[in-house]
């Protein structure tokens, strides 16, 4: 759900993008002048609800937030208007509010409720939500219990430790020793690759100046690099905290494979397009493969096993 609507937020922020920088070329026109931008609110109510799901979508209200301010400066830029500072910042703040309030939507059962956690530590609601946030804070970042599945950030894009979700060797699978289980974890030849195509979308959006791969890069950061100030405590995390990031992950992945196969008029595109269609390829091979661990299917155990690339960090 958090990963739904923070993707749902970065869809409404591009067509905000877009809706913006129409508008001051409109306006240049002698057209109408932008009015209450839509999508802009709907970005902020859906990181509202992100942060609803779980508090780490605040890297991406922060991330978005920003991005509003520096997207209308460059669309005035791009039309050679002065640039207008205090405005942007002051969207990039109402961006901001309006999260706020849908967050607090979100906890509308707990405010209509009389026997809701903490709902009466205080006489005031507002100052009894505080508290029961306190709470939690303290809860989650003071949580250091080892776990067999636990992982660190820098584990995650090498899928250096999953977790397994159902496991059972009673399973029917026609031979004597069977199994069947569901591990979280990402096709290995598309996880394996996300690395690379962050540093390459690094150089590529240096290179271009191209705006987009930036907050494609950003985005996929904004879900993986905070974890990191956790791993002094030795907080108990997990690799699907990295869920959030996967989307912008892919997006690196596409951006760099457009970019192999380049523009429509160049001497390589067809190299370029045989290289992309044989790794998306693979990566619907490596799917394929690995689709029995990711569904619970009944398999022999010696098939369960040749799976296990990574040995005892995967099993």
């Amino acid at each position: 759900f958090l990963m739904f609507w923070i993707v749902v937020a970065f869809y409404f922020l591009v067509l905000d993008r877009e809706q913006r920088r129409a508008g001051v070329l409109a306006s240049l026109e002698g057209g109408r002048q932008p009015g209450i931008p839509w999508y802009r609110v709907a970005c902020a109510v859906s990181l509202g609800l992100a942060c609803g799901v779980k508090w780490s979508g605040l890297w991406y209200l922060v991330l978005f937030a920003v991005a509003v301010a520096v997207f209308d400066l460059g669309a005035r830029r791009s039309a050679g208007l002065r640039l207008r500072p205090v405005p942007a910042a002051g969207w990039a703040l109402a961006v901001v509010g309006i999260a706020a309030l849908a967050y607090l939507a979100t906890w509308w059962g707990w405010f209509a409720s009389d026997d809701g956690y903490f709902r009466h530590w205080s006489d005031n609601a507002l100052v009894s939500l505080w508290h029961y946030h306190r709470e939690a804070y303290g809860f989650h970042t003071t949580l250091d219990t080892p776990h067999p599945y636990q992982s660190w950030p820098w584990q995650w894009l090498l899928l250096g430790r999953p977790v397994l979700l159902y496991w059972t060797g009673d399973a029917t699978c026609g031979g004597p020793n069977c199994a069947s289980s569901i591990l979280l974890l990402g096709t290995p030849l598309l996880w394996w690759s996300f690395l690379p195509a962050l540093f390459g979308l690094a150089w590529l959006a240096t290179a271009r100046r191209d705006g987009r791969a930036w907050l494609v890069l950003l985005a996929a950061l904004a879900g993986i690099l905070p974890w990191f100030q956790s791993m002094p405590a030795h907080r108990t995390m997990f690799s699907f905290y990295a869920l959030p990031a996967e989307p912008f992950l892919v997006l690196a992945v596409v951006y760099v494979l457009g970019a192999i196969i380049g523009p429509p008029q160049s001497d390589h595109r067809r190299t370029g397009a045989l290289v992309a269609g044989a790794y998306v390829l693979l990566v619907a091979a490596c799917f394929a493969y690995f689709y029995p661990i990711f569904s619970g299917m009944d398999i022999t155990y010696t098939q369960w096993l040749s799976r296990m690339w990574l040995g005892s960090r995967w099993i």
